[in-house]
């Protein structure tokens, strides 16, 4: 669907991309990467320190004490998705009517949120996008056999069993 779009959107090889208009009608791209960062988060979570006594699920914090605000757990609540949050359907985001589109906005923070969001997000989401394009135009993904999915979480995230075969175009 996204080499589709590329070409539905005359995005040759030779196209530049520093084009913003051209970028923004690349919207299934812009999902894909949503959804990618929703159910495969770059980082643990969110630390922060509470300014007054909270109850958080039926637990009492107090004034001062630190909680993780963990990407993985709040970006597959099923409570904050219409679509099945365990699966990886990027159409959750596509098109004015999509059925996920109006989530809260603390179910989707792969940047972080309110005044501690991450100041590179717009830079960092821009990069995804090009460098998505690029290997798109050159390049066709397929699972291979070894693929069995998972990853290491510690503060960074990464794959633990990933196997793909590339084959340039």
């Amino acid at each position: 669907k996204m080499k589709e779009e590329l070409k539905h959107n005359g995005i040759t090889k030779e196209t530049s991309l520093d084009d913003d208009d051209l970028l923004h009608k690349c919207e299934y791209i812009d999902c894909v990467i949503n959804e990618t960062l929703r159910i495969a988060p770059l980082a643990v979570g969110s630390f922060r320190t509470l300014t007054k006594d909270a109850i958080i699920d039926g637990v009492k914090v107090r004034q001062g004490e630190t909680v993780l605000a963990a990407f993985s757990v709040m970006q597959r609540d099923p409570r904050n998705w219409k679509l099945d949050p365990t699966q990886f359907i990027p159409e959750r985001f596509y098109g004015i009517d999509a059925p996920d589109r109006n989530h809260h906005s603390f179910a989707f923070s792969p940047f972080g949120g309110g005044h501690r969001v991450c100041a590179g997000q717009e830079a960092a989401r821009l990069e995804l996008k090009v460098i998505v394009i690029r290997l798109m135009q050159f390049v066709t993904f397929t699972d291979a056999p070894g693929n069995n999915g998972g990853r290491y979480q510690q503060i960074t995230v990464m794959p633990k069993e990933m196997a793909v075969s590339i084959k340039f175009d």
